[in-house]
């Protein structure tokens, strides 16, 4: 069996994996073939079926497990599987050959607990605490990406882990400027992403869904956070949401802490995403 870490052109590959995409498309000529992404645990490519089409399609479906047999070829650049036989395979999770966790899930647990800990303000404890404390929302954190399964941290738990290391590079720039409104901008840091939980599916495809793919995940989390406010100080709350609100928009921001956290934001994103010794 092949990874997909180990796959080079010109080569043939036998493996089990993942299907996180399938579509149905049409050459210009009209005739039918399958598009689709295989993941397992080492990566993800794109692969596709240009024969037997009816017959292979009617074998699997997006989200499932598949065996396959194909050869590598690379096309526009890239590497790509095009595929010769594939079925289905009923006995393997296809959420466990994906990507996953480069951290310890319960370590970052530990720590997304200890950051929550360090906000003082009465308020703000209470709605950060309702989100921390939610079973469904740690579960949330443990099985979605951050930003899909293309962005950075585009893995299972890479939520959970995105989010303890900007709330992490909050609290240590809050440290180095005392001026900065501390628990104002760990409380925001905490939820920034917090909407990503209605915006995508479980794995492996992490596909949006309809109100995610209508509104994004800063929209539905600002949704959820006043949800969990009814208590808090208006003006306070107004600030925490606009720092989430800008938390991608640097020219929006409006206060230090919606600043720090677009900056933090970006960091944690391209600090993941940079290849290992550039």
């Amino acid at each position: 069996m092949t990874s997909i870490a180990e796959l080079v052109e010109d080569r043939t590959v036998e493996g089990v994996f993942a299907v996180t995409r399938k579509e149905r498309r049409h050459t210009r000529a009209g005739a039918p073939y399958l598009a689709l992404e295989l993941a397992d645990a080492s990566g993800r490519i794109d692969a596709r079926v240009w024969s037997d089409v009816d017959l292979l399609d009617a074998r699997f479906a997006e989200g499932d497990a598949v065996k396959v047999l194909g050869r590598v070829e690379r096309f526009g650049g890239k590497l790509q599987v095009q595929i010769h036989a594939v079925e289905a395979v009923e006995d393997v999770d296809p959420a466990a050959l994906t990507p996953s966790l480069r951290r310890d899930a319960d370590e970052l647990d530990g720590f997304l607990e200890f950051l929550a800990d360090e906000i003082a303000h009465p308020g703000l404890t209470v709605v950060v605490g309702s989100f921390v404390r939610d079973p469904d929302v740690r579960s949330a954190l443990r099985a979605l990406p951050a930003a899909g399964a293309d962005g950075h941290h585009g893995y299972a738990g890479g939520l959970l882990e995105h989010t303890v290391g900007v709330a992490t590079l909050c609290r240590e720039t809050a440290q180095l400027h005392p001026r900065l409104r501390a628990d104002l901008l760990l409380a925001a840091a905490l939820l920034h992403d917090v909407g990503r939980i209605r915006e995508l599916g479980r794995g492996p495809s992490f596909r949006p869904t309809e109100e995610g793919r209508l509104l994004g995940h800063v929209h539905l989390g600002l949704r959820m956070i006043e949800e969990r406010s009814r208590d808090l100080d208006p003006a306070v709350l107004a600030e925490l949401l606009h720092a989430i609100a800008c938390h991608h928009d640097r020219s929006a921001a409006r206060t230090a802490e919606a600043a720090v956290l677009y900056h933090a934001n970006q960091l944690d994103a391209q600090a993941a995403t940079r290849p290992v010794g550039d």
